[in-house]
């Protein structure tokens, strides 16, 4: 389902997609998992000399995708795709792809992203701390797709994470990414 592009902090233009579940799983949804595509960086050319981006995220059965980006190997999407989020909990599987008009869109690398120390730190309910008080550190490493270093920071009464993940399978190409929690009114989360 497409939404309508909202304000933002930063006072540009997002564009937001949700992927929402069935009534029947209602029941045990813990909350939504908000996932700002920000933007690509240093991409594979798969074109003449660029490539036309766009990403797929996947999350189980649900599948959200941003716009394509024409002709750009460091695309900036700005792009908030949303998750339903319940057990269990598994792994947001990303893939970068190039539109192509007259033949299949090639691959443009992809990446797995551990969305568990995120969720654990929203289980700790976390109230009152300081704008910028840093909640966890996660580091990369031969079993992550991390990029550099990557906190979970409460800011503006929530937590955030941002991300940028190196992709695999590829020559070369990372992407930001940032995650934000969002409780379920009237329903608690853990």
């Amino acid at each position: 389902m497409d939404g309508a592009g909202a304000a933002d902090s930063v006072s540009s233009p997002v564009s937001v997609r949700s992927s929402y579940p069935s009534f029947s799983s209602m029941e045990q949804l813990m909350g939504l998992l908000r996932v700002r595509v920000v933007k690509g960086l240093n991409l594979a050319v798969r074109d003449l000399s660029t490539s036309d981006p766009y990403i797929v995220l996947r999350m189980g059965k649900q599948k959200l995708k941003t716009h394509v980006v024409k002709k750009n190997v460091n695309p900036e999407w700005n792009e908030e795709l949303t998750f339903s989020i319940s057990y269990p909990i598994i792994p947001i599987k990303l893939e970068v792809f190039d539109k192509d008009t007259f033949s299949h869109d090639d691959k443009m690398g992809d990446a797995e992203l551990d969305i568990v120390p995120f969720i654990q730190a929203v289980k700790l309910n976390l109230q009152d701390l300081g704008n910028g008080t840093v909640v966890e550190k996660l580091v990369p490493n031969r079993l992550n797709c991390l990029a550099e270093e990557s906190r979970i920071v409460w800011l503006d009464g929530k937590l955030v994470q941002d991300v940028c993940v190196r992709l695999r399978n590829v020559e070369c190409g990372e992407v930001e990414l940032q995650l934000q929690w969002i409780n379920l009114p009237g329903r608690k989360a853990f």
